[in-house]
């Protein structure tokens, strides 16, 4: 495995563990459904809250969450909507974007909530 990929599964497993320990239920991990993702899938106080993650070792170039583009936005919300049909629900939604900066064991962790918004 690749180390950029290793570190996404890291970063994306201490992801799981601050959205629990901040209360939130996880559904589902790496969801797909065809060519499409969620990465984390929660819920919270009767919302559904659609989490994209974004590791980096650093942030000299770029911040994680520049990296969600309108391309990647649409697909987010195309999945959540193929997720909520496939599991008949019926219930709010929020997108939100969690970022993991650093090295195992010494992430930084920003949570960004209503990252967008469905306006498609």
């Amino acid at each position: 495995m690749a180390e950029h990929n290793a570190l996404g599964k890291i970063g994306e497993n201490a992801a799981a563990d601050y959205l629990t320990h901040q209360g939130y239920t996880i559904r589902d991990r790496n969801w797909r459904k065809n060519h499409l993702e969620l990465d984390i899938v929660a819920e919270k106080d009767g919302l559904l809250v659609v989490v994209e993650v974004k590791t980096r070792a650093r942030t000299v170039y770029q911040d994680p969450q520049d990296a969600v583009n309108w391309k990647k936005i649409k697909n987010v919300i195309v999945a959540a909507d193929a997720y909520i049909k496939h599991f008949r629900l019926d219930m709010p939604v929020r997108f939100d974007i969690l970022t993991v900066v650093g090295k195992q064991d010494k992430f930084q962790i920003e949570h960004i909530c209503d990252a967008f918004y469905p306006t498609f």
